[in-house]
């Protein structure tokens, strides 16, 4: 498959009268928005907001984050199986404005939400303080049960995407990117010198409203199976989940999945990147046995020397990922896992709730359990009214200033387990 990413840079984002891009300038008509969100029954209001690069504004609670994209060629449309129809995605030409972003949030489910601050220190931990940032705060029904809510955020999130994306298609790119990967036996024998590198992409989808989706199926009812990388840049799979924030990958860390694109980036230079294996992260042992084994024979089948493996969250799903990381190394092949830690705030406790010999190769996103002292913002998109009970947060964390004593774990992307972000962490 063969995918070009035309990236369209945006600068800033304004209120506009109709929706579109000036100089590199995103312009949203409010009204629109409006209009396409509350088409949904479920939702009784929905409040549009700005919220750029050094604003001195707090997002909270995060439900999602997604980046406006566009299919100008090739098959389907952006987020096939739930925006579009079932077509296999990942060829073509997608546009992307690239700078810009549709945030989702409101009260949602309110205590495995995040933050999000445009400046001061918490801006530092988080990907999206960069963006210029359409922000949502949707209000449910009156009776609207949590499921219900985040299924009607989660859609209104995409539909927003996709209505802004739009703008995109008959624009001239700044740049043009373009990603490979072929069939299986002429990838082998492209680069037959090379090691065999693939990747291992972990899906939270513990249930309980942890839940991440494949071309509109809910990945609890998957085996493990292999995609094309470029589908997962094509919107093949989206964020339905509410993981703690600083660890769950929203929609857009899989549509920008910096493992990927590294991936890519040394393809033909000292590896051969044959393709990812999606896997789910599964309650039950006899699930996790399930899925780990065909993780790990689909590793053999590809002929892998080696795979990357990242996971998302924490605590059970380490089970998971020792479990595939344990299977694919006991068949000869080489593995680095891609993990975060909970090592209290002292950081001297165990870091993963599982651990295996085998598991000798080791990145992470650093300690979610790190104390941050967060400054009053002048406006709060959303509302604190969560703050004391948000994963991270505990009894006192919200100051009467406005100020906020919390964990990292409760900023959006801090400790993201695909390298999405700016900490690590090293023995000493």
């Amino acid at each position: 498959m063969i995918l070009e990413i035309g990236n369209i840079f945006i600068n800033d984002v304004q209120f506009g009268s109709e929706t579109k891009v000036d100089g590199n300038v995103l312009y949203v008509n409010a009204e629109e928005i409006r209009a396409i969100v509350l088409e949904d029954e479920r939702i009784k209001d929905v409040a549009i907001e700005l919220a750029r690069p050094r604003e001195s504004k707090r997002i909270t609670p995060v439900k999602d984050v997604i980046e406006p994209r566009v299919k100008v060629s090739g098959n389907g449309s952006i987020f096939p199986g739930v925006i579009g129809k079932v077509d296999t995605v990942g060829t073509g030409r997608t546009h992307v404005l690239k700078g810009a972003a549709i945030v989702t949030c409101g009260k949602i489910v309110g205590f495995q939400e995040g933050i999000i601050d445009m400046k001061g220190p918490g801006a530092d931990y988080t990907p999206f303080s960069k963006l210029n940032n359409v922000c949502m705060v949707i209000e449910p029904q009156d009776g609207l049960n949590q499921y219900g809510y985040e299924a009607a955020v989660r859609m209104a999130g995409l539909k927003i995407a996709n209505y802004i994306g739009q703008v995109a298609k008959d624009m001239s790119p700044d740049e043009i990117l373009v990603f490979e990967t072929k069939p299986l036996l002429e990838q082998l024998n492209e680069y037959p010198n090379l090691p065999k590198v693939g990747y291992v992409y972990m899906l939270q989808t513990q249930g309980l409203l942890h839940d991440t989706y494949v071309y509109g199926v809910d990945a609890k009812k998957i085996v493990p199976t292999i995609l094309y990388p470029t589908e997962i840049m094509d919107g093949a799979i989206i964020s339905g989940n509410c993981v703690s924030a600083c660890d769950k990958n929203t929609t857009y860390h899989h549509l920008n999945n910096p493992i990927i694109q590294n991936l890519y980036n040394r393809h033909g230079k000292d590896i051969n990147f044959m393709g990812v294996i999606i896997t789910n992260e599964n309650v039950y042992l006899a699930d996790k046995e399930r899925s780990s084994n065909f993780t790990a024979k689909l590793a053999e089948f590809l002929g892998l020397d080696g795979v990357i493996i990242s996971q998302e969250g924490f605590g059970n799903p380490d089970t998971d990922l020792i479990m595939n990381c344990k299977k694919i190394e006991e068949k000869g092949i080489n593995s680095v896992i891609v993990t975060d830690e909970y090592a209290g705030r002292d950081g001297l406790s165990q870091s993963l709730a599982d651990a295996d010999t085998l598991a000798n190769a080791v990145v992470t996103g650093g300690n979610a359990n790190e104390l941050i002292f967060l400054p009053p913002m002048d406006q709060i998109i959303g509302t604190d009214a969560y703050i004391n009970k948000i994963a991270g947060g505990f009894d006192g964390s919200l100051h009467q200033d406005g100020s906020i004593k919390v964990e990292i774990q409760a900023i959006t992307g801090a400790t993201n387990e695909l390298g999405f972000n700016k900490l690590t962490a090293k023995s000493l």
